[in-house]
């Protein structure tokens, strides 16, 4: 648990970001950064314990008023342009946000650590790129194939050399696909969870690009925010990176099957030419996050269960 402590998101308006301001909230004094490119803060609930600014992580005078102004706890790094295709067509843009904000964060710490606990940052599966064999672990051979995948890895690399280094106490995780309420299908970065369940409500085609037979792992929210919480936390996580998955794939093909079990609606599935840089598997080994005792709780059918709830009630 964090409790009566200062923290900041940054992307805390996105749909990770505001799932874990609205658990730690109530309870902690949340700054919430967003540019709010994609996220909205209408996705925060409100309270006199929240502070939204809308910027820039890019924005360097900006995040060096916010960290003189206040002094943090946790920090959570969550604001990305998480787009692995929007990273192909614009590179250097998406390396402002994906790599240089990491800079200016951990070099505003080197020098004014305070009272600093943990910063998280939210690295990515992608940085494993094709390496052929799974379930990934942490050792993996790393093997990035676009710009995304490079300066996840390279922002999470940094994490830990300033850890060891400059003694600023940093962890970082590798999201594999996370999915649950909140999520923008309107969003290009969107998750294939998203869209496919805004195609579904309404009754238009779902592109698959490729054959549908490609796998990922899902991740429900609530799971997700478990880990953030448990990794940042830990005395032993600290200098340390973790998958942040299920241990479990399923096909996109399994998942429209499963999805139309479920609600007893049809999708109409459209098959389109696979996309630049995409994976054909990929599935996460968490036993090193099971070290903190960390339990996915929600199987895909739960997760699936409740997030068409949400979106059907």
């Amino acid at each position: 648990m964090i409790e009566k402590n200062n923290i900041l998101i940054t992307g805390g308006a996105g749909f990770i970001g505001s799932s874990l301001a609205n658990v730690l909230v109530p309870n902690n004094k949340v700054v919430v950064i967003d540019d709010l490119s994609m996220g909205n803060f209408e996705n925060l609930e409100k309270s006199d314990n929240l502070t939204k600014i809308k910027g820039s992580v890019t924005d360097k005078e900006l995040l060096e008023k916010i960290f003189k102004e206040n002094d943090f706890d946790y920090i959570f790094h969550l604001a990305a342009i998480a787009s692995v295709a929007d990273s192909v067509a614009r590179p250097l843009e998406t390396h402002r946000v994906n790599f240089d904000s990491m800079m200016t964060i951990l070099e505003i710490l080197r020098s004014n650590k305070k009272s600093l606990k943990r910063l998280v940052f939210s690295s990515s599966a992608a940085v494993y790129g094709d390496e052929p064999n799974f379930p990934k672990k942490e050792e993996s051979v790393i093997r990035p194939l676009t710009p995304y995948a490079i300066d996840k890895f390279a922002s999470e690399k940094m994490a830990m050399i300033y850890n060891n280094l400059y003694d600023v106490p940093a962890s970082a995780t590798r999201f594999f696909n996370v999915y649950g309420p909140k999520q923008n299908p309107q969003s290009p970065y969107s998750g294939f969870i998203s869209i496919l369940v805004d195609r579904l409500k309404k009754n238009i085609p779902l592109t698959i690009f490729g054959d549908g037979e490609q796998s990922r792992d899902f991740v429900y929210i609530d799971d997700v925010i478990q880990a953030l919480i448990l990794i940042a936390t830990s005395e032993d996580s600290k200098g340390q990176v973790y998958n942040v998955g299920t241990g479990n794939k399923i096909s996109l093909n399994d998942l429209v099957e499963l999805v139309q079990d479920i609600t007893g609606k049809k999708l109409i599935v459209e098959y389109s030419s696979p996309r630049e840089g995409d994976i054909k598997i990929s599935v996460s080994d968490i036993s090193k996050l099971k070290t903190l005792n960390f339990k996915a709780n929600n199987s895909l059918k739960l997760g699936m269960e409740k997030y068409l709830s949400y979106e059907f009630m």
